[in-house]
């Protein structure tokens, strides 16, 4: 394969989600829609998507379900497999009121792939790298990440919420060596370790080259020892906020690609993040046509 703009490695998973229930099911209890939607998910598939609609050359590294190759090859993105003959893809089963979630997931392969996520970062000679999944040796991943930068390849990380890795030794060296971390305002106090979201935004500011918090409703803000800015959230009608962190991301990876001033990367990011809200799962509600809006 030829290098690409964005290579997004990470768990993917085949989205089933069940819309405007009238509540969640008690216990023993069935509940029947006739509003359902199956969805390429995971953050590597929802962030390339994303930047490939506004015209990044992506390529997502993944263990991946038929469907969602299919998916992925039909907006023009390449497809790394790392899905073995027999290994089952992951499958997360959501069920969604107007006003709160839960998930069910089957995660399938996505248990085996880290030696093999290691293994195709390392080969990497693309413009940037953005991991998105849960990594149990950080040190490891340091040692990869300063590779990489040595070789001209940027990188970025969404860890999404993971309370292990916050008390994990080497997470702090790994997200130093990163040029771009990606929080929500939960995360960032978690993997902090503060208590409050304005400390932990002072804890990255010095801790990170580059962190980016998504504030929901409240926007976002880009913080580094160099820079501190923020950009409001737009106002959109919700329809299901699954994956909205994950296009945000590759709004934002598009414009930081492009050259873009940080102003400008939230800005993208916050355009992304808050279309696809307008569908259900994290690419329905993507406009291929939004960067020339």
């Amino acid at each position: 394969m030829g290098a690409v703009d964005l290579v997004t490695l990470g768990e993917a998973f085949e989205d089933l989600i069940f819309l405007d229930l009238p509540r969640l099911p008690r216990l023993g209890e069935e509940i029947k829609t006739d509003r359902f939607v199956r969805s390429p998910g995971g953050g590597a598939v929802i962030t390339a998507v994303a930047a490939s609609r506004l015209g990044t050359r992506c390529r997502v590294v993944s263990g991946l379900g038929d469907g969602v190759k299919e998916v992925l090859r039909g907006e023009g993105i390449e497809v790394q497999d790392l899905r073995r003959d027999g290994e089952a893809p992951a499958l997360t089963a959501a069920l969604s009121t107007r006003r709160d979630r839960s998930f069910v997931t089957f995660n399938g392969v996505n248990d085996r792939l880290e030696p093999r996520f290691a293994a195709a970062a390392r080969r990497a000679e693309d413009r940037h790298l953005h991991l998105a999944f849960y990594p149990r040796s950080c040190r490891s991943w340091e040692r990869i990440v300063n590779a990489l930068r040595r070789r001209g390849v940027s990188t970025s990380w969404d860890f999404g919420w993971n309370e292990g890795l916050a008390s994990d030794p080497g997470f702090p060296g790994l997200a130093a060596a990163l040029d771009i971390v990606f929080l929500n305002e939960a995360e960032a106090p978690l993997y902090a370790r503060r208590r409050t979201l304005e400390r932990a935004i002072e804890h990255w500011r010095g801790h990170a080259r580059n962190a980016v918090v998504k504030l929901g409703p409240r926007g976002s803000r880009w913080v580094s020892p160099t820079t501190d800015v923020s950009a409001p959230a737009p106002s959109v009608r919700v329809v299901d906020t699954t994956g909205a962190g994950d296009a945000f991301d590759g709004g934002f990876l598009h414009a930081f690609l492009g050259g873009a001033a940080p102003r400008a990367c939230l800005k993208a990011g916050r355009g992304l993040g808050a279309l696809s809200t307008r569908g259900a799962g994290g690419v329905a509600g993507l406009a291929r046509a939004w960067a020339t809006r």
